[in-house]
């Protein structure tokens, strides 16, 4: 039997989920010893030295907002589709949810978690997995549209972009899109949709022989939610359209604070915030991120971020920068996460003695003990 701490087997090569957390904090360390090494120069500690701190707080301010309004996002999408889900236990979900992206290409493993922790609150998981699979069409919609009309803005800055670059942003960019049709095959085309992930359960239940499930078991339970995921979807499309649209002004709010962390940054450094270009390199980079490649896009992004911002940060300064804003959006999820997790732990270990204790009241006693 697979240990549970291995998430990954590959040519008898087990990867556990401590070694790809590792991976990922190497990949990102390395790359930014490397843009420090590279771009070193001797005003470098003076630009150390002067940094304001109330700009990382303010910075850091920006992020957690930007969690809050991920939160709310949920909150409002489950709400419309009639589940009552807190606010604080939504937050908590996004928290743990990235820590689990840390370790996991394309920071996909948040995507479970907050599946999980939503069925926790009694959210069917076909309608938990809409709600999840909605997020990321609401953060592509979102994230086009703003794309497209600060790329009208800043049409110059294309020609400074590397080929290498520019085919990574354009196959980020159709990754991305991708999930736009999810949606739409799931209402246009249901009995094919549904016989294709019936399908693929089938053969991943085939693959976990140790599992403690029948395969006719999970089909028939997979066969159920992925008619209430479908059904979801035609909710989204009807009555539950207005925690769509809230969902969707959540997502845009929660895209602009996240992207205010790097201005605020530049401006700690003494820069001018440059907004509107710093808007667009996010996008990009927020874009590349979602491609699955290293555990947590770690060292892709760091790279990403360095040569996108070497157009407006001065040379010395681009490996401070770039290790503040990954602290804030990267080593800062690490911290948070961890901290959900632990109450998440403390929950399930709560629950299972409850029930334990539950077990043992309910269970007749022998006549013998009774006297």
């Amino acid at each position: 039997m697979t240990h549970p701490d291995v998430i990954q087997k590959e040519n008898g090569v087990k990867i556990s989920s401590r070694g790809l957390f590792a991976i990922s904090l190497v990949f990102s360390l390395s790359v930014i010893i490397i843009v420090f090494g590279a771009t070193f120069t001797e005003e470098t500690i003076q630009y150390i030295l002067s940094f304001n701190l109330l700009f990382l707080i303010l910075a850091i301010g920006f992020r957690i907002l930007a969690l809050a309004l991920w939160g709310l996002r949920i909150v409002l999408m489950s709400r419309s589709l009639g589940y009552h889900v807190g606010f604080f236990y939504s937050l908590n979900m996004v928290l743990a949810g990235l820590l689990a992206g840390t370790i996991t290409p394309g920071q996909a493993g948040g995507e479970p978690v907050r599946v999980h922790e939503l069925y926790r609150t009694g959210v069917k998981v076909g309608d938990a997995t809409a709600v999840v699979i909605m997020e990321r069409v609401l953060d592509g919609i979102i994230l086009t549209c703003m794309g497209v009309i600060i790329m009208l803005m800043t049409r110059e800055i294309w020609s400074t972009f590397s080929t290498s670059l520019i085919i990574l942003i354009i196959a980020a960019w159709v990754f991305l899109l991708s999930f736009l049709f999810i949606p739409f095959l799931a209402m246009r085309y249901p009995i094919p949709m549904k016989c294709l992930i019936l399908r693929l359960v089938s053969w991943i239940t085939e693959k976990l022989s140790h599992t403690r499930l029948s395969s006719s078991k999970i089909c028939a339970c997979a066969d159920t939610e992925i008619d209430n995921f479908f059904t979801c979807f035609s909710r989204f499309a009807g009555p539950a359209r207005w925690g769509l649209l809230l969902g969707g002004i959540a997502t845009g709010f929660f895209w602009v604070t996240e992207f205010m962390v790097a201005s605020v940054i530049l401006m700690g450094l003494g820069l001018d915030p440059h907004i509107i270009l710093s808007f667009f390199f996010q996008i990009l980079i927020a874009i590349i991120m979602m491609i699955p490649t290293t555990p947590g896009s770690s060292g892709i992004t760091e790279l990403s971020t360095s040569s996108l911002y070497a157009l407006i940060v001065p040379a010395g300064m681009l490996g401070i920068f770039v290790l503040l804003w990954r602290f804030v959006t990267f080593y800062l999820n690490i911290i948070l996460g961890v901290i959900a997790g632990m109450c998440i732990v403390h929950r399930e270990i709560s629950c299972r003695t409850e029930d334990s204790e539950e077990m043992t009241s309910d269970t007749p006693q022998p006549e013998e003990e009774k006297r």
